[in-house]
């Protein structure tokens, strides 16, 4: 990326809304105790930036997830109370539920499969059911900006459907719906950067004509803060949006400007369909093609706001709404200075193994390959586990980066995610983080890094990258595992051994040369294979 606007925005830009402000804060109850909310998606991309603005606001806070690891491991994990369990499974909701005043539902199923509208609806039915069989005084829901009287795409549907199984609860509903959400790391936000960034000229569908009122991810968060302590009768749908309103097609050519780059000429085609584009988008940018199919779906209607009955609701920000041009320039800075609070493309991957690995003893009596490798440093073990925590994404993988890249493009033409997904952050990372084509299952500082493998491959698969302390620096040591599916599982991992050997022996000597300093290749290394 390449930019020519020296206006960095500033530390207060960048944490606007803090949920702090006195407008934002929690009204207290009748008996003076802070509102409790239940927060459904704490760890998606608005949720885990909600969590601690409401915190801020003086609210408690209750997270229902699946992977209360992943909710501890936050910078905010501890000052939650976290439910184990799932949001389609009634005690688990009637559990998370108990003693809530207020309800965020944040949760979407883009990514749970062809069936993610019957997804949807039973979590919908499940919430409205707990929510009124417990008494909560507001449910507040993030939906989609649509069009009336037309066909929706499923997507669209889906969500409209969520919004009015609440609507028609008993329980007070606030339906906010917004368009194309403008913020770093967002699924949007990254289509349109890729799209850009990487395409000087684009055929695209004839939907890039249509018009769109995207909203900043920092307007969403203020009236997702502002629906909890509005008065008055609630209860019905809210239009948000930016002040501006773009063709999809300007919007990727503002972000060009905005980034420094020449316009992008983009030819309207006719004959691209939703399948097409969203298979277009999937090899081109880091977004999924499980959820580039949803985003392709939602642009072929012209979705804007239809009416200012979110004014009654919430107040307009201070200062106003954001405009669609300094919405990107905040989100490139927030890139820039590596502090993207949230990504969806690290969005859980239905059909790829979430179980964590077997220890050792649980080995016994089953197949499984290893590459174990070990070397000595003088480096000490902060410095090895700096060159660790910044692998994948820009960095790479220390070696072979052709083998690598060629692998993850194999993936993503499987329909994978493939290794354009990246990294949210460079220099840090946390336990559900997204590097490339893996997720992090354990990230412990100075000591281990383990890597559960989202690729398409015939079984299971994990990477450890790890440090011992030695009395002359540090001993640093990886292994690769992994759990074949049937004759295919094996056959693919005796196919891939001659490249291990290149790859992993690489990893080796550069991670630990990296953590010299100096580039050389000392240290003894050996090579175990079984």
């Amino acid at each position: 990326m390449s930019r020519n606007n020296c206006n960095a925005p500033t530390a207060d830009e960048l944490s606007s809304p803090r949920g702090s402000e006195e407008a934002l804060r929690a009204r207290p109850l009748a008996n003076g105790d802070a509102p409790l909310v239940l927060v459904l998606g704490a760890t998606g991309y608005l949720g885990g930036r909600l969590v601690p603005r409401l915190l801020a606001g003086g609210y408690r806070v209750r997270a229902l997830s699946r992977n209360s690891r992943r909710i501890k491991a936050l910078p905010w994990g501890d000052e939650v109370d976290v439910v184990d369990g799932d949001a389609a499974a009634r005690d688990s909701m009637d559990t998370a539920m108990d003693g809530v005043d207020i309800v965020y539902y944040l949760v979407h199923s883009m990514t749970a499969g062809h069936d993610y509208g019957k997804l949807d609806r039973t979590i919908a039915l499940n919430v409205a059911r707990s929510a009124r069989t417990n008494n909560v005084s507001r449910i507040i829901y993030l939906g989609g900006l649509h069009p009336d009287g037309v066909e929706l795409a499923a997507h669209l549907e889906s969500r409209k459907e969520v919004g009015d199984i609440l609507l028609a609860t008993a329980v007070p509903t606030a339906v906010l719906q917004a368009g194309v959400v403008i913020g770093s790391g967002s699924a949007s936000f990254e289509m349109i950067r890729h799209l850009t960034e990487v395409l000087p000229y684009m055929p695209a569908p004839k939907w890039v004509r249509n018009s769109i009122q995207p909203i900043a991810v920092r307007d969403v968060l203020y009236y997702l803060l502002g629906a909890a302590r509005a008065t008055g009768d609630v209860n019905g749908t809210y239009d948000i949006g930016g002040p501006d309103v773009f063709r999809y097609s300007e919007m990727m050519n503002g972000y060009a400007r905005e980034a420094g780059l020449p316009q992008r000429h983009i030819a309207a085609l006719p004959v691209m369909t939703p399948w097409l584009a969203s298979h277009w988008v999937g090899l081109v940018t880091p977004v999924p093609r499980a959820l580039a199919m949803p985003l392709v779906e939602s642009l072929l209607h012209s979705c804007v706001v239809k009416d200012d009955a979110i004014d009654r609701l919430v107040p307009p920000p201070p200062g106003g709404l954001t405009g669609y041009r300094e919405s990107v320039r905040l989100a490139l800075g927030r890139i820039e200075i590596d502090q993207v609070e949230t990504s969806s493309l690290d969005a859980r991957v239905s059909g790829v193994p979430s179980d964590p690995m077997p220890s050792d003893p649980d080995w016994a009596g089953r197949t499984v390959f290893k590459d174990e490798r070990h070397k000595t440093t003088s480096a000490d073990p902060a410095a090895v586990w700096r060159v660790i925590s910044q692998i994948g994404g820009a960095t790479g993988w220390y070696s072979a980066s052709v083998l690598w890249a060629t692998r993850g493009l194999i993936d993503r033409v499987a329909g994978g995610v493939g290794s354009q997904r990246g990294r949210r952050t460079y220099s840090r990372l946390t336990v559900g983080d997204v590097v490339d084509v893996w997720r992090v299952e354990v990230a412990e500082p100075e000591k281990l890094l383990r890597l559960r493998a989202e690729m398409r491959v015939p079984g299971k698969a994990w990477l450890e990258l790890g440090v011992r302390p030695t009395e002359e620096g540090s001993e640093y040591w990886q292994r690769a595992v992994f759990f074949p599916r049937g004759l295919s599982g094996r056959l693919y991992w005796l196919t891939m051994l001659p490249f291990h050997g290149l790859i992993f022996s690489g990893m080796v000597n550069r991670i630990v040369a990296v953590a010299e300093g100096d580039g050389s290749d000392g240290g003894r290394s050996v090579s175990i294979k079984e």
